[in-house]
């Protein structure tokens, strides 16, 4: 089996709340992001196109592609910054 390398993309506004951590955690976000970039099964967020990655109580939103093996990252930031993040993204599919 052939391992694929991902490229990661960062979208518009993705870093509102990860500007605002202290360097260990952006450290262990960015080693996150770095194994992301490795063949890693994704996992689904509330039926939306959106996955996300754990980092202890940090939470990475993005897509993939698999024709072009691209990850866009859309948010990184902590639970109850997440929670605020999805129901803004759910007032705005709705609106």
């Amino acid at each position: 089996m052939k391992l694929v390398e991902w490229k990661i993309e960062f979208r518009k506004d993705w870093n509102k709340y990860f500007k605002k951590f202290d360097s260990n955690t952006q450290k262990k976000i960015f080693k996150k992001l770095k194994k992301m970039a490795e063949t890693m099964k994704p996992r689904g967020l509330h039926r939306s196109r959106f996955c996300v990655e754990e980092v202890n109580q940090y939470r990475i939103v993005y897509t993939y592609d698999d024709k072009t093996n691209m990850k866009s990252i859309y948010f990184i930031g902590n639970y109850k910054q997440y929670e605020k993040w999805f129901r803004s993204l759910e007032q705005n599919t709705i609106s």
